[in-house]
């Protein structure tokens, strides 16, 4: 079907603005658009989000992204959508409307639940049906803090008069009227039985959530409606749907077993492909599901560094140690080394594979020596340090190493950035030359559906190379600077509050 013309509309629906973009089928953006919407902490450690501001902002971003590339929506073949993950939302089935603001993946308010079912023994279940840890960082206790907050709200679903998702079903819904989400998204629920691919009454009984309000669960490259005729003018059919790091995931190709993708962003999130078996993972990282395409479900290891890119924001908005993020690559090269400092960035606790919440950050190894420089350099190096801990728990889990890091965010403009990862992991880190890797993953699941692309072949050919950093250090230098890291991760670790 490679005389299907058109194009393909990536809906990124993220946690701080939407966006969208008009692919061809090479690859190449053709017209973009981008919108800001609104955060509210209501408490200390609570984030809320306006379904409807997200909506609107994500139709208007569409309409804007369409007129941008120059075309008509009828040129438009199909839609894929990929969106911020673990982010709940809880809507009237009748009108419509939400009951709730979206309660958003960052937000700790269910950490009490969580440590109610750990203290009831509960997580190995969980652990053993999931994939996922009991954290509040997913959907399931976020859903059970809803209904035991508000009792009209449980009874309502109860009777089932509501309808739960995540950013995805929520925009699905108000898109094409459907309610339904895709494997990527509900396996992040706490409610998902990721070897049976099933809503699991177990744990939904555990979690005091109603099936009723579940959606319907499809494949990550399916047939997920028609776009009303109103929204553009123009029926489109939506075809693609996954959370936003399993869609970078596949943007970058990673289709085989032991591929890898990290992400550099505020945080990192690193995943490998594991294949067609899920890998129950020693090391503490996440099982969980990649994609899934027809029959075939592809299941990824995936392990999460809280503070990565924001390390840098705080050296300039918070130290004044640096006037922009650009600032810091000059600054780390300007020594030949970080003079012994070690920094540990764990401001909120440490992430995979140490998840261990009541950490705090440190500088460790200062002397009068230590400077300015060395201090950035230390920051950027602890980036690094931290993605290699990832790696090197997925290899220990997958049974073999990583051989080629591919690399995407904002974060990867740091050149001494992506040399230092080459030469503290041992292997090449390539960045791809399309940065809107995300959003592409997302077209290609609705591509692939709608025959714009044949196979996961046609779709390898689109990764072009732009920048590739191979490593350049001895073996002894990298031992002796990971023996650093984890001294300083461990005295970090002991030190308590």
């Amino acid at each position: 079907m490679k005389d299907l013309k058109g194009y393909i509309l990536a809906l990124d629906q993220g946690t701080t603005s939407s966006r969208a973009i008009v692919f061809d089928r090479s690859g190449s953006m053709l017209g973009s658009s981008q919108k800001e919407f609104t955060q509210y902490y209501p408490e200390p450690g609570w984030v809320e989000h306006d379904p409807e501001e997200i909506w609107e902002s994500q139709l208007s971003v569409a309409r804007q992204a369409i007129a941008n590339a120059g075309i008509a929506a009828s040129d438009v073949v199909s839609i894929g959508i990929t969106n911020q993950r673990e982010t709940i939302v809880l809507w009237d089935r009748d009108s419509g409307k939400p009951v709730y603001r979206a309660i958003v993946w960052q937000c700790r308010r269910s950490t009490s639940i969580c440590e109610e079912l750990i203290q009831s023994g509960l997580e190995g279940e969980f652990r053993s049906r999931t994939g996922l840890r009991l954290d509040p960082y997913f959907s399931g206790t976020k859903l059970t803090w809803l209904f035991r907050e508000n009792v009209a709200l449980r009874a309502l679903a109860e009777n089932g008069d509501l309808l739960f998702g995540t950013v995805d079903s929520w925009l699905l819904w108000k898109l094409t009227g459907r309610h339904v989400t895709d494997v990527t998204n509900a396996s992040r629920t706490l409610m998902f039985n990721i070897h049976e691919m099933r809503w699991d009454p177990l744990l939904l009984s555990f979690l005091g959530v109603p099936a009723s309000v579940l959606p319907e669960v499809l494949s990550s490259s399916d047939d997920f409606g028609t776009t009303k005729p109103e929204l553009f003018g123009y029926p489109i059919p939506v075809n693609g749907v996954a959370g936003d790091q399993q869609a970078a995931l596949f943007g970058h190709s990673c289709f085989k077993p032991g591929m890898a993708k990290n992400t550099y962003g505020t945080g990192c999130f690193c995943l490998l492909n594991t294949g067609t078996r899920p890998v129950e993972s020693k090391n503490n990282l996440l099982t969980t599901v990649a994609w899934k395409i027809g029959n075939t479900v592809t299941y990824a290891l995936e392990g999460s560094v809280f503070i990565a890119g924001a390390v840098i924001q705080w050296l300039r908005d918070e130290m004044k140690l640096i006037d922009s993020a650009p600032e810091s690559e000059a600054l780390a090269r300007s020594v030949e080394t970080s003079n012994g400092a070690v920094m540990v960035p764990a401001f909120v606790g440490l992430g995979t594979p140490y998840w261990d919440p009541e950490a705090r950050g440190a500088i460790l190894g200062i002397t009068r020596g230590v400077n300015r420089a060395h201090i950035v350099r230390a920051a950027l190096e602890s980036i690094a340090f931290q993605s290699e801990d990832l790696l090197e728990a997925m290899s220990g889990d997958f049974g073999q190493g990583v051989q080629t890091l591919k690399a995407d965010g904002g974060a990867t403009a740091n050149a001494f950035l992506m040399q230092f990862q080459a030469d503290i992991s041992g292997i090449p880190v390539v960045l791809p030359e399309i940065a809107e890797i995300t959003a592409l993953g997302a077209a290609y699941l609705a591509g692939l559906r709608c025959g714009y692309w044949e196979s996961c072949e046609d779709i390898e050919r689109n990764w072009r190379l732009k920048t590739r950093f191979d490593p350049d250090m001895s073996d002894k230098k990298r031992i002796m600077l990971l023996e650093s890291w984890h001294k300083a991760v461990a005295a970090t670790r002991e030190y308590k509050q």
